[in-house]
């Protein structure tokens, strides 16, 4: 599986979170910067992952466009574990 990451500035023990639940493919946009406005949804990704607390309302906004142009599944969270992994397990359940 493929997930887009968008906002944080590093993932830390986010990304092997991830990876123990299945997604080889992990892509991270910061979304601090102004060109961060024109990211794309990479072909073939299963879930953009939205980490509220680190992201502006314009990028939000914009991202939440381009996953409804490409059907993806979107889930937002902060950045915790503890909060991702509820939302992560729902997905991952519906997934199957």
């Amino acid at each position: 599986m493929s997930v887009l990451v968008i906002g944080g500035d590093k993932l830390g023990n986010i990304k092997d979170y991830l990876k123990q639940n299945g997604f080889q493919t992990i892509n991270h946009v910061t979304g601090r910067k102004k060109g961060d406005l024109k990211v794309d949804i990479p072909v073939n990704t299963d879930l953009v992952l939205i980490l509220t607390d680190f992201i502006g309302h314009q990028l939000t906004k914009t991202i939440k466009g381009r996953v409804k142009e490409k059907e993806a599944t979107v889930i937002y969270s902060k950045r915790s574990i503890s909060y991702l992994d509820q939302n992560l397990k729902e997905f991952l359940k519906n997934k199957q």
